[in-house]
This record gives C-alpha cells, structure tokens and sequence, in this order.
C-alpha cells in the first residue's frame, strides 16, 4: 500500500513536535544535521540508523563529513513527506541520543 502524502498543515503540526527538523522549502520533505563527539559515533549512528530504516522499508538520503550527518527524508513513491518520514524522523532522534 502507498503511504499518503501529507498536506502542507499536517506537515507543519508534525513537524512541531520534531526536535531540530525543519521544512524543506516546498514542503517535500524534513531536514536535519546531527552532530557528534567524532566520526566513529556519526559512522555508528548511521549504522544503527540503517537497520531501523530496512525494517521500516524507508530509506534516508543523507550524507556524512567526519561528525556531521546531514539527513533529508521524503516519501519518492508518494512525491512529498508522509507518515513513514515522521516514525524515522523520531527514530533517529532516539538513536542519536536526542
């Protein structure tokens, strides 16, 4: 089953209660960037950030530069963000310890 797009009010009131995610500018999709100690707790975040994502079959576009890890998530198969963004979103706060 597709995951519904999220409409841009519905989007705005999840995203407050997100820690530090901010609204793509269209509203297509939610941005962080995690900051760690060092590059071994942003590689293990992303390790551990992985393997919630294969279980959600929703995958992040990110990126990585020694303890920075800048994350975009968004639905492709719906065009814009929906409920499955969210649940990771609040996923990767958790296992970055936020």
């Amino acid at each position: 089953m597709k995951p519904e797009r999220l409409d841009a009010e519905a989007a705005k009131a999840a995203l407050a209660a997100l820690d530090g995610w901010t609204l793509e500018e269209g509203g297509g999709a939610i941005l962080k960037s995690f900051v760690f100690a060092d590059f071994s707790a942003a590689f293990g975040f992303m390790a551990r950030a992985a393997l919630a994502a294969e279980k959600l079959d929703h995958h992040p576009e990110w990126s990585n530069v020694y303890n920075r890890v800048e994350v975009r998530l968004t639905t492709h198969s719906a065009r814009g963000l929906t409920a499955l963004d969210l649940d990771l979103a609040r996923t990767m706060d958790r296992l970055a310890g936020g």
